[in-house]
């Protein structure tokens, strides 16, 4: 196998990697401008969280691999008169500390929960993009008391069945000196749909703004042999997906998303890619919104 596909396939299997849509590409998002900016500790280290809208529903929002809570700004002005919002900027990414810690997916799930306490929330959809997929299926294995429903945006809902040595190539990527170099030629590889150059840039820059650390820890929390999957395999609550076209979903796998829950839902939004809320957040809000409707998990 060539570099060049051993990266796209490890990039779609390991759906750390973004794709989205517009506006300028120097500055990191201003995330205080989605909400009410706040922030919890644990332990010494202190987690940032937005609060926006209202109601009796709550959403909790989970972001990528090196990514922040302002990736959602799309979808705030379209939920705030339908659910009271939390967005997250997991540890060592956005406003949140950045110790150096082992970055592992039941560390991120800890976050959320420690949120949702803070927060006094006391159950809430929980959707997650990406690497937000695997954190939000581990807190429901932590904690399903506090899970209303599960919502994956282009990430999977079981652990990839890749070797490990497949992963170690992909992940080597971030550990090598020139991982800059690396992270701009790979995110670049997730943009399919011309005329997102522009937001394609401005991910990368706010990617390349997390500390390299946080961003092999995260890879190795994902995908290292000693860190347990994030299968949720049966749940008692709502499980969805949209997703992006890609050849990793196939029909076993959208029959296993609707195998999880007695209530599921599964889309797909053409002509995008990885970063469908951003690319194309008219259409990706309506899907999101009638699916939570479908499970009355937000105000008519």
């Amino acid at each position: 196998m060539n570099k060049t596909h051993c990266y796209a396939t490890a990039a779609g299997l390991l759906l750390s990697l973004p794709c989205a849509s517009a506006q300028s590409p120097s500055k990191q998002t201003n995330s205080v401008s989605l909400g009410e900016s706040h922030f919890v500790s644990i332990g010494t280290n202190k987690i940032h969280y937005l609060t926006a809208g209202k109601g009796s529903h709550v959403i909790v929002f989970v972001h990528c691999w090196a990514g922040n809570s302002g990736f959602w700004r799309e979808q705030v002005p379209a939920l705030a008169d339908k659910a009271r919002l939390v967005l997250i900027d997991l540890p060592g990414h956005g406003q949140s500390d950045k110790p150096r810690a082992q970055y592992t997916m039941d560390f991120f799930a800890r976050a959320v929960a420690a949120v949702m306490r803070d927060g006094r929330v006391d159950k809430a959809t929980l959707i997650g993009h990406s690497m937000g997929a695997p954190v939000i299926c581990r807190v429901y294995q932590q904690s399903p008391e506090l899970v209303a429903a599960l919502v994956a945006v282009d990430g999977l809902l079981r652990r990839p069945n890749i070797s490990a040595n497949q992963s170690e190539q992909f992940i080597a990527a971030f550990r090598a000196p020139e991982y800059r170099e690396n992270t701009t030629k790979i995110m670049g590889a997730m943009f399919p749909s011309p005329g997102t150059e522009a937001l394609r840039d401005r991910v990368v820059s706010e990617l390349l703004a997390t500390p390299q650390y946080v961003m092999l820890g995260s890879m190795e929390g994902m995908f290292g042999a000693d860190q347990p999957d994030w299968d949720v395999k049966k749940v008692t609550v709502p499980v969805m997906a949209i997703n992006a076209p890609n050849r990793m979903w196939t029909d076993e796998y959208k029959d296993y998303v609707r195998s999880l829950s007695s209530k599921t839902d599964y889309t797909e939004i053409a002509g995008v890619g990885h970063w469908l809320m951003l690319e194309k957040p008219g259409e990706f809000n309506t899907a999101l919104i009638a699916m939570l409707r479908k499970f009355e998990l937000i105000a008519e």
